[in-house]
């Protein structure tokens, strides 16, 4: 008994037949047990939430179609680990005539020139890629990688298959531990597990190491909650504590607080969230929370998501550090945000009213003998290239939707718009 070998390990699967869950994929007809059973293989990106099998298929792969396994992971690997692997790559091509797998966990870790390195040895056949990530690859793998291989969706485990595998799991434990549980309830495993296959069996597994000397042998939801709350990580960045980290990363950002900001920022980067989700949040709350009161924060925030996808870790985490801290001090406001979101609430509202005749575009004669166009402004035209006229369709003229924010900045724009327009347009 190797009792020190993790109870995921152990039952992880070694033919396509065990694989649950994936049916579309290892079933009769699934494209993978094709693919393997004719030897046609072809490299290929999995994409699916954690726990699902995506390592677990690449490595059955390996074995069943007896070509050398590499792997690497993207989170700690960088252009010289994967140059290294090719070269041994290409020595074992020669040796048994057929291409090594490369399998390459978290794929979307790794940044443009990262990705590129593979480029090369793929176009040659020295090896097969099988990428595994849990973002889309179509906005995290480029594209010239993408268009080389074959992306194959993995599902999360259905509530069914939850209760297989813990009885799974359970069966195995008493095997190995000559124990005799019993799971009374497995909601809460599963509710735990949230589809992950190897976070429920480490669930059940650390659950019944906890119970093992302590006289009980049924296992209820109450057990589980006890020890899973006590447990829980610091940080999953595919569960709860990822929505609520960045949500107070967020919040002390709008709320001018740096040293929150870059206290939660810490959290995020040492519990390995992804640096390109970090960025993306960051885009979106320089538009939402800074808006017109500093223009210049979307430019610092969109620099700031081009140059982490080119640095990569760790040196984005002072990158990250810089926008999040200048997003923090600048002055704050939503109007633009609130604009919007009140414009197409009256657009649901109100319907497609009709473009007014003098704003419609004539490309042709009939349209301009309907005076589309007609009686147009040309504002360039005008002096200080402004010129009153109508923009709103008649039903709603005088309609306000953008009201600006109470700074610097919009204290001016609102002064220029009211001197331009002149009262026209009313809180």
């Amino acid at each position: 008994m190797n009792s020190h070998i993790p109870l995921a390990e152990k039952m992880r699967p070694k033919k396509l037949d065990d694989v649950l869950g994936q049916e579309h994929l290892t079933g009769k007809n699934g494209t993978i047990r094709k693919m393997v059973e004719n030897d046609t293989l072809n490299s290929l990106i999995f994409w699916g939430p954690p726990g699902t099998g995506k390592t677990t298929l690449a490595e059955i792969i390996s074995e069943n179609s007896g070509r050398k396994f590499f792997k690497l992971s993207a989170v700690s690997s960088g252009v010289k680990d994967v140059r290294e692997v090719i070269e041994e790559a290409k020595k074992q091509n020669l040796f048994s005539g057929k291409s090594p797998i490369l399998f390459i966990d978290e794929i979307h870790r790794f940044n443009k020139s990262q990705q590129d390195s593979l480029l090369h040895a793929v176009e040659k056949g020295w090896i097969v890629l099988i990428g595994a990530t849990t973002e889309n690859p179509s906005f995290e793998v480029v594209s010239a990688l993408l268009s080389r291989s074959q992306v194959y969706v993995l599902h999360s485990l259905t509530y069914e298959k939850l209760e297989e595998l813990a009885e799974k799991a359970l069966k195995r434990y008493n095997e190995d531990e000559h124990t005799a549980f019993r799971i009374k309830d497995k909601e809460a495993f599963i509710q735990y597990s949230g589809g992950d296959a190897r976070k429920l069996i480490n669930s059940v597994e650390l659950v019944l190491n906890q119970f093992k000397n302590a006289g009980t042998q049924e296992i209820s939801n109450s057990d589980v909650m006890s020890v899973l709350q006590e447990t829980m990580a610091i940080y999953d960045k595919n569960g709860e504590q990822h929505y609520d980290i960045i949500s107070a990363f967020i919040k002390s950002i709008r709320g001018s607080d740096p040293n929150g900001a870059v206290y939660w920022l810490a959290r995020m980067l040492v519990g390995g969230e992804d640096i390109k989700f970090i960025a993306r949040r960051l885009l979106i709350l320089a538009s939402e929370d800074i808006g017109l009161a500093n223009p210049q924060a979307l430019t610092v925030a969109s620099n700031c998501f081009q140059a982490v996808n080119v640095i990569g870790n760790p040196e984005a985490r002072i990158i990250l550090s810089e926008t999040a801290v200048y997003l923090a001090v600048s002055p704050k406001s939503n109007s633009t945000y609130n604009a919007i979101n009140e414009a197409m609430a009256f657009v649901k509202k109100t319907g497609n009213l009709p473009v007014p005749l003098h704003l419609r575009n004539a490309p042709t004669k009939l349209m301009k003998n309907l005076d589309y166009g007609k009686d147009y402004k040309y504002a360039h035209s005008y002096e200080g290239n402004f010129v009153q006229q109508e923009f709103l369709p008649e039903e709603i003229s005088g309609t306000k939707f953008y009201e600006p924010g109470n700074n610097s900045t919009e204290r001016k724009i609102r002064e220029e718009l009211e001197k331009k327009w002149k009262g026209k347009y009313k809180p």
